[in-house]
């Protein structure tokens, strides 16, 4: 008996920060999207030009909802003992976890494929917009200066680029020693900077994992739980 209340008391705290959590992606998904301006404003040009690339708000609203309604099935299940919504939120998480493994085991099955198109469509991107869009170039200036990287690949990303078309030199986030610009990044002084941001998501790889690793457990946890409360109960 004492095991069992311990159990739910447990299941309702945990099901109690993932409502939490719940709600406050919920607000900033629905503020980013009604007023986009002033949290563009707080979080500076950066944030600008990346929600050009992906809707955050709908996305946070999504996630949100989700954890919202896991959250309150969990602790609703837990507190008031009701069958119901206990084995709906083992449904809800069964469902997420068998989404999880699915891109789990694709992702692995065709890593080689995804890097290739992936590298074909960021480095055409590059040499399309780099230089001419003023967004697009502020975005992988940040993230080259973020990441210590030059393009996708290497300096050979930004050969016949607008930037390099007209200025006849690479970006300066390709020559490290000299990001401020003083001397022009050529081809000479790149060629020593080998670093690519394709090998830090190679490197970045493993932690990923091991992340999603670490959730996976948390539901598959929280799922026996919720059976072990559910078969528990009179």
């Amino acid at each position: 008996m004492q095991c069992y209340s311990f159990i739910k008391t447990m299941m309702i705290l945990f099901n109690f920060l993932i409502f939490l959590c719940g709600v406050a992606l919920l607000a900033v998904g629905i503020w980013v999207s009604v007023d986009g301006p002033s949290f563009l404003k707080i979080f500076g040009p950066l944030s600008s030009s990346a929600m050009q690339f992906v809707n955050v708000g709908y996305f946070l609203i999504a996630a949100g909802a989700v954890l919202f309604a896991l959250g309150f099935l969990g602790c609703y299940g837990a507190h008031t003992e009701n069958k119901c919504a206990l084995m709906m939120f083992f449904f809800i998480l069964l469902i997420i976890f068998i989404a999880e493994v699915a891109a789990a085991v694709v992702a692995l099955v065709y890593t080689s494929v995804a890097e290739h198109y992936l590298t074909l469509l960021a480095v055409q991107t590059i040499k399309k917009d780099y230089g001419s869009q003023k967004d697009f170039t502020q975005v992988w200036n940040s993230t080259m200066e973020g990441l210590k990287c030059c393009g996708f690949n290497n300096y050979t990303d930004f050969e016949e680029s607008p930037y390099f078309t007209d200025n006849k030199v690479f970006p300066p986030y390709c020559c490290f020693d000299d990001v401020n610009g003083t001397e022009p990044c050529t081809k000479k002084r790149a060629e020593d900077k080998p670093v690519q941001l394709l090998s830090d998501i190679r490197t970045n790889a493993i932690t990923v994992g091991g992340v999603a690793a670490g959730i996976g457990g948390l539901e598959l946890a929280a799922m026996i739980v919720s059976m072990y409360l559910y078969c528990n109960l009179k």
